[in-house]
Formats: structure tokens, sequence, C-alpha cells
């Protein structure tokens, strides 16, 4: 047996004689040994895919091979070693070789020279032949492939042949029995003599006879043709012949889009990603194409499949094809997927000008037909819906006998599941990519955005106050902050944390070093300041607090001070409602873990209404921040039971109801569902719902002994947020009076700006909020042992003394409440355990909790109808809160809804059972709904201001101040019905048409007073000055004021005007070509939607594309389906663009007003009529001879 191998050593000398001389690479490397991992120095020739290394560089013979076919090679890190010689090793770089096959131990290598290094792992790259070997398998698979084709084909030619061999037999048994029928009719036939020839007439007639039936025939088949041509079912087989050709032409188009992907744009960047100075690197590549090129192999399949059955018309079997091309469809599921963020990757590489310009040069191909790359790229997102499409056509015109049918109904349902699939992994990365685009924008990144459970709820900018001893604010401090902005913060709101970041002189956002990242499990949020707190007087009580009490550190206190009590009232409403649903989810979490072994997860997979389909309701995939499968279609009580269930409250579905209830419902019946789950929680409460709240696992525990070590009964619970809205806050929306008109008589435009004066209204003073001051740092505060009986411990009590205070008679009272609802029903053991912890974690107050004597068995108990009627309060409180804050516009044009509040609201408070924080917060709201109106402020009138005498810093302020006090001032049910596209849209939408008229006229200033000057260069000066209004519109983040200036200067009267355009700059012309670019309508303003993504409020929008997407969603979805139910998602989809509208709406500007600019541009004598403006153009430069 042959123990080793044996090989030509004269030729191995001979190549390696040639690699030292010839070789592509040659030098001396350090080269760590296997032995005792020491590095010693060789010279290294590369030839080919050989690799010697010689003692040095004079040696004849070397010292070993390595064959590098297969091989990786990659940089590695340096060592880690000791801080003696770290300097020497920090300027050596290393390399490793992996060899392809097993029991070869990799090669490490190491040069002084960072380029050095880099030369020689692209040298060892290219000799590993690794591009070659991935092209092999590419073209093996293809081979193996179209080898299985083949194979297939001989198999049906096989079987053709078979079949013709059968029917050659049958025509001969057939011919041979004609033979034998005709011989036998031969020897039946008698012998007689035959007559004398027939007579000529009667010849004639047989011939017209058989002439006659000749014609008969032919006549009567082609009246069979032609009815069967002008059948149904002819006329269904030509249209399906005719879907197919289409499908097949549709099907070449598309084949012939992703090889120009692949191959003017894929393999090309390929190769630009692996030169020496490469653009682009290629996981970039990676991202922007991922299976682009999959995707083309497979439909070029496909693709030959449909021509060769085309080539055998008219037997057209389609159904095997798709079937084949079925389970390979999942790669569009990652396409769809990574789609958007192929386009994030692609947009962040045209930053760099190399790259930029490449593409442009492969765009400019003619194959491309001026198409760009995000076109190509999108082309693959339509595929499968067109299948879907042309499978509904095909069975649309296939008859149910048809041999094809059940394998084409087959194929369209796995294309719908499958872009079912797609559409809600599509909507479900919509949040993660919100999250994603935040965390880029955080310069040390931020690990919590990456939970896709986190759902981002808003953002704005809040002025965060110093906090000194006993949580005073030095005013003098404070003032100089207000000046120097010193203290403004960008903040961000998840549903489960806060974020608070500082913005650098660049641009970029930056964590707070301590209190940057706040969890919201761990805070409690103080809406209103004391009475005895002077600064809430200071600063008109914009202020609210978050206090923080940490597990692992001291708490501290955030005070936060909001723009206006508008953003105050959005801000505080939103933080207490994630705070209440993250500590209600939180307390079912561990009450049910601990007790019965059901977590929340479980609980709502046991009621399968929650998420099982039924007749009146159908549910997502997509889950919502309360891990609960979104509603796709559901019915009006469906949508109201789910609006007052009491397991969770998921802000999403409260604000989507809220923001659209009245396309499918009415105010009053809502406020009558609210009113029944008030008066009677166990009649309109579903049964499921209360069931949830008592479930108890079946596998008792033996006995009443609770572990003394639980870990439930050991955590540390903070005081719930109280439920209070601030008294002083108002609606956004709440004054919306606004007068934008000019008297031509006195030339003096009066404008309303209450809107923006709002916040320095007086109201009445609430009464002091019975919060408790942050609990004091003592981690060495022994816990909670409810199971024992003990209190903690303080310094003024020793260990199990009761605690002597008022609220010692409270709870005695409602123990003995609990004591006496036993005898009227029993519950079992852990029932009433957790009846016991649900109420004390949710109902009361942290203070009352270390308040509580021993408690026996018996007594871990309490009503269980009490505690329905309290969740059930709770529960109604929190939708009014909701509305009455975020929605007050409801009530302020509804009387009769404002009244039936007031009702609900005044019963609540007799409620003698009501606890203290749900009567100051039915207090709260009361006093919210019946807050009078305040009234308007009219600015004064200045003397008349010409242009010239205006600034351009100015003119914009103003403009941005005007434009965004018209766009708040849009009520957001007049975006619901397209009620600006009816008949009477005056009445229906005056908001909305106020805004359009408002925009109008400022353009039709900017025309009129361009066009008011007689001389060139002052119309060219004019231009500038207005262009440079709107560039500095754009940093203040008004891109209505943009739109509105440059759809003035693009208007035919000034567009035409040539020798004016001569004079204009050529910096303003590139400004300007930027500006329109920006607010360009090109593919539905593309380019406005990315700036708005990365803007940070407040901002004017353009409000056309936002009803141009309402429009598109208005026509293109109806609101109920055919069985009458709700479209939710359509809801949701309403809801989205609300949300960013009000979103822009509620963060005000902080430009002070100046009345002799805003009478400038408030002037309608200054506007002149399109008519006249064009004919003064014609006047100015008159048209052309012919």
């Amino acid at each position: 047996m042959q123990k080793s191998v044996r090989y030509n050593e004269g030729h191995a000398l001979y190549l390696s004689v040639v690699a030292r001389k010839e070789g592509t690479k040659r030098g001396y490397l350090s080269k760590k040994t296997t032995e005792n991992s020491k590095w010693h120095e060789k010279f290294f020739a590369l030839y080919q895919n050989v690799l010697f290394y010689f003692d040095t560089d004079q040696s004849a013979r070397p010292s070993g091979i390595y064959l590098l076919e297969g091989c990786t090679c990659e940089r590695v890190p340096a060592l880690k070693v000791s801080t003696v010689g770290k300097d020497a090793l920090d300027k050596l770089h290393y390399f490793l070789v992996v060899f392809g096959h097993d029991g070869q131990k990799p090669l490490e290598l190491r040069t002084e020279e960072e380029s050095d290094c880099d030369e020689w792992v692209e040298a060892i790259q290219q000799a590993s032949y690794s591009d070659i070997i991935i092209e092999r398998e590419v073209l093996m698979q293809k081979y193996i492939h179209l080898v299985q084709i083949v194979e297939t084909e001989k198999v049906a030619a096989n079987q053709l042949r078979t079949q013709l061999e059968d029917q050659d037999t049958e025509i001969e048994r057939l011919k041979s029995e004609i033979i034998a029928l005709n011989k036998t009719k031969e020897r039946m036939r008698p012998y007689h003599v035959y007559q004398e020839e027939e007579d000529p007439d009667i010849k004639k007639i047989k011939k017209v006879q058989s002439f006659m039936r000749g014609w008969l025939c032919r006549r009567k088949w082609k009246i069979i043709v032609q009815d069967y041509i002008c059948s149904p079912h002819a006329e269904s087989m030509r249209k399906r012949n005719q879907i197919v050709f289409n499908m097949v032409e549709a099907e070449t188009e598309y084949v012939h889009q992703l090889s120009i992907l692949v191959n003017c744009f894929l393999r090309p960047l390929r190769m630009a990603a692996s030169s020496k100075k490469p653009p682009i690197s290629h996981d970039d590549v990676s991202s922007i194409f991922l299976n682009s090129e999959t995707i083309m192999f497979l439909h070029e399949i496909f693709h030959q499949g449909l021509k060769a059955r085309i080539a055998n018309w008219p037997t057209l079997v389609l159904a095997d094809l798709f079937d084949i091309l079925l389970p390979m469809l999942n790669i569009y599921q990652e396409f769809v997927r990574n789609h958007q963020y192929s386009l994030q990757v692609l947009a962040n590489c045209k930053q760099n000008r190399d790259f930029d310009k490449l593409l442009k040069q492969y765009e400019s191909n003619a194959a491309c037909e001026g198409r760009m790359l995000e076109t190509f790229l999108t082309y693959p997102m339509f595929q499968i819906p067109r299948y879907i499409i042309t499978l509904h056509e095909l069975l649309a015109h296939t008859p149910h006998e048809h041999v094809e049918r059940k394998s084409l109904e087959f194929a369209k349902s796995k294309l719908e599941e499958l872009s079912r699939v797609m559409h809600d992994e599509v909507s479900d990365t919509e949040n993660i990519r919100k999250n994603l685009a935040i965390e880029r924008m955080i310069v040390e990144g931020c690990d919590i955005l990456l939970d896709t459970s986190q759902t981002f709820v808003r953002q704005g900018s809040l002025i965060q106050l110093p906090s000194v001893e006993r949580g005073k604010l030095s005013k003098v401090r404070l003032g100089s902050l207000s000046l120097k902005k010193e203290g403004e913060r960008q903040c961000f709101l998840f549903t489960k944390h806060f974020l608070i970041c500082t913005r650098s002189s660049g641009g970029k956002l930056h964590l707070l070093k301590q209190g940057g990242v706040l969890s919201l499990i761990e805070c409690t949020l103080i809406e209103e300041p004391d009475a005895n707190d002077e600064d809430g007087q200071v600063f008109g009580h914009l202020d609210f607090k978050i206090v923080v009490e940490p597990s692992d550190a001291p708490a501290f206190t955030v005070v936060l001070l909001a723009p206006s009590r508008q953003e105050k009232a959005a801000w505080t409403s939103d933080i207490s409602q994630c705070i209440d649903n993250i500590r209600c989810n939180g307390l079912m979490t561990s009450v049910f873990e601990e007790n019965s072994k059901v977590t929340v997860p479980h609980m709502i997979k046991s009621d399968a209404r929650l998420h099982k389909d039924d007749v009146d309701i159908c549910f997502s995939k997509t889950l919502n921040s309360c891990k609960v499968p979104q509603i796709r279609y559901a019915s009006v009580e469906r949508l109201l039971e789910r609006l007052t269930d009491l397991r969770f409250l998921s802000i999403d579905f409260l604000n989507t109801f809220l923001h659209t209830y009245r396309i499918f419902t009415t105010a009053t019946v809502v406020m009558e569902k609210l009113a029944d789950i008030y008066k009677k929680p166990f009649t309109s409460i579903p049964v499921r719902s209360l069931e949830l709240f008592f479930a108890t696992n079946q596998n008792n525990r033996s006995g009443d002994h609770v572990n003394d070590k639980s870990p439930r009964l050991c955590r540390k619970f903070s005081s719930p947020p109280p439920l209070s809205i601030p008294s002083r806050t108002s609606s956004p929306v709440r004054t919306r009076k606004l007068s934008l008109n000019s008297p031509i008589g006195s030339k003096v435009g009066i404008l309303d700006l209450s809107t923006t004066s709002s916040s320095a209204a007086s109201s009445p003073t609430s009464a002091n909020p019975t919060i408790s001051p942050p609990p004091s740092n003592n981690n060495n505060k022994p816990p909670l042992d409810l199971s024992r009986g003990q209190s903690p411990s303080s310094p003024e009590q020793s260990p199990g003394a009761p605690d002597e205070n008022a609220e010692v008679p409270r709870i005695d009272a409602l123990c003995g409440k609990l004591r006496r609802s036993i005898r009227r029903g029993d519950l079992d053991i852990k029932g009433r355990f957790f009846l016991f912890f649900f109420y004390l974690f949710f109902f009361l107050p942290l203070r009352c909790l270390c308040s509580f004597t021993v408690f026996n068995n018996s007594e871990r108990t309490c009503d269980k109808e009490f505690i329905i009627r309290r969740a059930a309060t709770n529960r109604v409180l929190n939708v009014l809160r909701h509305w009455v804050s975020k929605h007050s516009q409801d009530f302020e044009m509804n009387g009769e809804l404002k009244m039936g509040v007031i009702c609900l609201l005044e019963e609540v408070l007799r409620d003698p059972d009501l606890l203290p924080q749900e009567r100051k917060a039915t207090a709260n709201i009361l006093r919210q709904v019946t807050q009078p109106l305040t009234h308007e402020m009219k600015a004064e009138c200045p003397k008349t201001e010409c242009f010239e005498s205006l600034s351009a810093m100015e003119l914009a302020e103003q403009i941005t101040l005007l434009d965004h006090i018209v766009f708040r001032s849009i009520p957001y049910e007049e975006f619901l019905g397209q009620g600006w596209m009816k008949t009477d849209k005056t009445e229906r939408t005056p908001y909305i048409m106020k805004t359009s008229q408002h925009f109008n006229d400022m353009s039709n200033l900017v025309a009129s007073q361009i066009m008011s000057h007689t001389d060139v260069g002052s119309r060219a000066s004019s231009i500038e000055k207005w262009v440079a209004v709107a560039d500095i519109c754009r940093c203040l983040n008004n891109y209505n004021g943009v739109l509105e200036i440059t759809s003035a200067l693009n208007r035919s009267a000034i567009y035409r005007l040539k020798k004016t355009w001569a004079k204009v700059c050529k910096q303003t012309k590139a400004l300007m070509d930027k500006l329109q670019k920006t607010v360009s309508s090109e593919g539905r303003f593309k380019n406005l939607r990315e700036t708005l993504k990365n803007c940070n409020p407040p901002c004017v929008p353009y409000l056309g594309m936002y009803l141009t997407d309402l429009a598109f969603i208005e026509e293109g979805t109806p609101n109920f389906t055919e069985e009458g139910l709700v479209n939710f998602s359509k809801m949701r989809m309403i809801s989205h663009i609300i949300r960013e509208i009000r979103q822009f709406q509620q963060t005000p500007y902080r430009i002070e007003h100046q009345p002799k600019v805003t009478q400038y541009l408030l002037d309608k004598t200054l506007i002149m009529d399109e008519d006249t403006l064009y004919d003064l153009s014609l006047k100015i430069e008159p048209r052309l001879p012919a």
C-alpha cells in the first residue's frame, strides 16, 4: 500500500525559480510556525495559484509550497498582548489564509506596511480562483436544471412516441377489419346478370341528388361552426388565449427588465466594488440587489417554459409551470422586505460623488431607455400582484370542467397567501424602519430601538430645566437658558422608552449621559406643578416632571418645558398612556406568572376572538404594540368592544379609532357605549374579558401557603401615573377662527394670531395634585412581603410596627368591605389572591401599600363587582382623557356630545366608591371640557411697507408664521371623505379651502411683485430676492412656502421673460433648481417625502401631497367590505397620514410676529390675476414673429 504522495520535484523546483523571478507578488513576510507559535521571516513568491516560501531571497530551493486554489484570505486584527511592546506590534499588519479542505491549518502571516498587506491579500484572493469557482457553481446549477428539462422533454417525447405507435397499431387493425368486411360483402352479393346500362337521365338525376346532399351537409356543418364561433364558450376560449399571449409578452418584458438590472447595474457594480478604489462596498451591493440575480434566473426558466407551451398552441397547459414556480417565489419575500432598505442604502451611496458619477454613466446606457436604477428595483414589487390578476382573469374564462381549473385555483390561492404575507411583513417593518432611522440619527446609537416590539409614538423639541436642591429652579439660570437655548432637547417617545437627545452644532444627535434613555416602567409622570411651586408661575405652567426610579441607581427627576399648552397636553397624554399601558401589561404578566403560570401572550391566545377570524372580524398577521394582531376588517360592534376591552389599551388602535370613527359611526354611539361600560360593566363588557380577569390554573397548589421568596412579592412597585389632565391645557385647534382678509379701502391686513398666543391665556387654577414625592434613594429598604404580613421598615418605625397615619382608616375600611364580600360569593384561593394583587397594585398609590398591616389568608380577597367597576371606570376615563385632550374640536362642534360627556363625568363624581385618583382625573377632564374659549387677539396695523424695505429673512419668517397658522387651523375631520373634491367643498372643508386660497394668494403676490417692475434689472433683482426667501423657508422647514415661490416663478407670465432670466446670476438659478427638485411632484413627491422623514418639527409641509395620498386611499379602497364590515386597515392608513399632519400642526414656530411684514403679505390690493399678469408679460417682452 502506498503511504505517501509522489510528485515531480524537478517540476516544482522549476516553478519555484519562475515564481522567484516572474511571480505575481514577491517579498518578505513573517510566518507563524505551528510548533512553537513563533514568527520567522521568510521570502514568499506567488506564481499563478502556487505560493512558495524560501529562507532568503537567494535560496535555491523553497522551504515550502502552498496550493491556493479554493482558499480565502482576509485581514485579522492585531494580537492582544501586554502593554510592553504594544507600540511595536501596532505597526504590524496581520492576515490569514484559510484553506478550503479539512486537516489543513490556516497560514498566519504579517507585514510591516498596511499597503503591502492589502496587496498580498488581494493577490492571494485572486490566486484562489474564487470567482471562477462561483461562476462554475452557477453554470453547474444551470446545467443541472437544463439536464432536468431535457430529461423531462425526453420522457414526454417517449410518451408521444408510444402514443403514435399505439395509434398506428389501431389504424392497421381497423384497415384489416375493413378489408374483412368488404370480402364478406362480396361473398354475400348474389350472382346475377348485369342489366344494360342505366338511362342517362337517371344518371343526371342521381348526380343532382348527390350534389344536393353534399351541399346540405356542408351548409349544416358551416352553420354548426358559425354557431360555435359565436357561442360564449368560443368567446371565452379566445379571451383566455389572448390572456395567455399577453402574459407571455409581459413575462418577456419583465425578463428583459431583470436582465438590464443584472447586466447593466449589478454585475458592473460588483466589479467596481472589487477595484483598488471601490466607490461602493460589496455589502452595499448585496443590500441593494438582494436576490435580483436569482429572481432573473427563475423567470428566465419560467419564460422558456411559456414559450415552449406557446409553440404547442392551441393546446395550452400552464398549471404545471405554476406548480414549478410556486415553491421558488418565497425569494420575493426577502426582496420585498428589503426593498425600502435597499433604496435607503442606494440614497446613502449616492452621497459619494464617485459612485453617483458611475451610476449616471450606467443609467445613460441605451438599454436603460432613460430609466433610473430605482425604477428597475421597483419592478419585482409588482410581479406577484400581476400574476394574481392574470390567474384571476384566466379562471374567469376557464370552464369549471376544464382540466386545469383546480391547478390554476390552487396556484392563485398560494400566490394570494404569499401576497398577504408580504403585505403584512412590509407593514410590520414600517415601524422597524422608523426606529432604525432614528437610531442612525443618534451618534452613539441606541440598542433599545433594535427591539421589534418598540413602537414609535411621537417626537419633538422640549426644554430640559436643571433641577437643584429640593426640586426648585433658579429663575436667573432659566432666563439664560431660554435666551441661549442651552436646554433645548430633541425628545423621542416610544411605547417602552423615552429618549432625550442634544443636537450639536453640526446637526448630530447625542444621547444625554445621564437620563438619556428612560424606561417608562420606572417612571412616574407629574403633569401639574404644586400650588406652592413658584416655577409653574414663571413658565405659565408649561413644565411637567418625570420621576425616574431605577432599580440599580438613585432616583432622579427630569423637568421638561413644553413650548405651548397644546404641546404639553399632547406630550403628557401620550406619556401617560404609554405608562398606563406598560404597567397594566406588566401587572397582569406578573400576577398570572406567579399564581396561575399564565402569561399575557397565553391569555390572549386563550381567547380565540382576539386573533382568530370570525364572521364579524378579520385579523392581520401584524401585531400591534400590545402584541395583539391588528384588525383588518370588523363590525362596528366589535370595534366598540375592542375600545372598551379591559385587558389592554393599544395607543395605535385608540388613535386610529378616534381619528376615523365618524366614517362608520357617530360620536353619540361611542358616548353611549362608554356610558354603558360605566353604568353596567357586567352586562356591557364581554364575558370573555371578565373570565380572563379571574382566570386561574386548573392545577391548584396545595394549601394557601405562598412562597416567602416569591420574586413577585419582593418586586418594587412604583406609584402608577396619575390620570389627571392639565386644567391649563387646551386643544391645538381649540381656537381656529382665522382672519386673513385685507380691506381694500384701508389696505390694512387683519391677522389673527390667537393660536400663537393662546398659551399665554389665563385659566382657573386647578386643585393640587395628590402626587407622592419621589421616593428617596434607599437601596437597603426591605421589600414589601405580603405573604408574611410585614410592612417595610423605616427610620422612624421599628419593623412590624403599624404606621399610624391618615391612610390607615381608609385601608381598614376597604379591608372590611373585602371581608364582607366573601360572604356573598366565595372564590378559590388563587382567584382571590389575584384579585387582591390586581386591586393592590393597579388602583392604590404607593404610600397606601406601605401602610398595610398583617392580613391572613381569608383577607386576601376583594369584591369581584367592585374590582370590575373600578377597572371599567378606569378604562372609560382613559378613553375620555385621550378624546378630550387630543380631539377637543369634537366637543366644540357638537354641543349634544359635550353635554353628554359633562353629564357622565358628573355622574362619575357622585360615585361614593370612587378612588381619589379617579375623582381627580374626572374633575380634570370635566374642567377641560367646560373650559371657555380664549378670545381673539388682533395685530396692530402699522404703516404700509414696500418690498424693497423688507429683508429676505423678515419675509421668510413671516411667510412661515402665516403658513403655519393657516396650516394648523385645519381640523382633522376635514381630511375625511374627500370633502375638498365635492361640489359643496366650501361648506364641508372651509379650512382646507382657506389654505388653498392662501397658497394661491401668496403665489400671486410673488408673481405680481416681480411683474410690477418695468426695467429688466429690477425684475432680476426681485427674482433673486424671492429665491433667497424660498431658500430661507427651506432652512425653516417651510416647504409650503418654497412651493408657493417656485410655482410663482414657473408661471408662464414670468417663465417666458428670457431677457429677465438672462440677468439672473448662475448661483440663483442653481439654487432654484435645487429647491424645485426638493418640492417636485415627480414620483409622488419622492424627494419631499424623504426630506420630511428626516426633518424635525416645527415644519410646514405641502398640504396637497397629503390630500393626494388621502384621495388615493379613498378611491382605491372601500370603507366597508361586501359583508358590511368596517375596513379598519383603510382607517389605519388614513389615521397614519392624519397623525403625521397633526404632528406638524402641534409644534409651533418660535417666530416673533412683525405686523409691518404681515401687513404687506396680506395686502390683496397688490395681487394681479392671471390674465393681467400675462398681458403685462406680453407688453414687457412681445412674442417674436413666427
